[in-house]
């Protein structure tokens, strides 16, 4: 059912090491061990019968539901972008992705991956200089000044986009039938 060359791709994150004790060390980073080792185990058999491949894509840190309950990582999300904008790093998920396939998978030669067979796309995240940022903002955080230090209100949006709340472009006040005969 596959074509000749097929590929795929999963995604993961690492993250930097102040989140380690749960993406590296916890249940999550065992969950990460098992994706590379299967990915690996899937790669060795697309190579062999199809010439294809099996990668993980490492990303960039993004909003989501998850990542919102996990502790820490919501004012790492907080810090990040003011770290990245400042050195014009920033990219959206939609930037991201396409910038993995212009950069890493349709370049015309075999993608570029790290010792462990992955594509790195969070190393613009990862840059010494922009982790550095970020460890410099950390300590200056406090519960009153953490709107004027972070990008605390962006997350927040962010995070009601997932569930369609505060969407531009949408006229909340407008009414909206929601006793629908399906």
């Amino acid at each position: 059912m596959l074509a000749p060359g097929a590929r795929t791709l999963a995604y993961s994150y690492i993250g930097p090491e102040i989140t380690w004790p749960i993406y590296r060390d916890g249940t999550i980073g065992q969950a990460k061990k098992d994706l590379q080792r299967a990915a690996n185990d899937l790669d060795a058999t697309l190579a062999n019968e199809l010439g294809g491949n099996a990668w993980v894509s490492v990303n960039k840190a993004v909003v989501t539901q998850a990542s919102a309950a996990i502790p820490v990582v919501p004012l790492y999300l907080s810090l990040l972008p003011i770290a990245m904008k400042k050195k014009n790093l920033d990219e959206g998920p939609l930037e991201q992705m396409r910038r993995m396939f212009t950069d890493f998978l349709c370049t015309g030669d075999a993608p570029r991956l790290d010792e462990t067979r992955r594509l790195r796309l969070d190393d613009r995240e990862m840059r010494s200089d922009v982790q550095a940022d970020v460890a410099a903002l950390w300590p200056q955080v406090t519960t009153e000044n953490l709107r004027q230090v972070s990008a605390f209100a962006d997350f927040q949006r962010e995070f009601r986009d997932l569930f369609g709340f505060e969407v531009e472009g949408v006229d909340y006040e407008q009414p909206t039938e929601t006793d629908l005969n399906w």
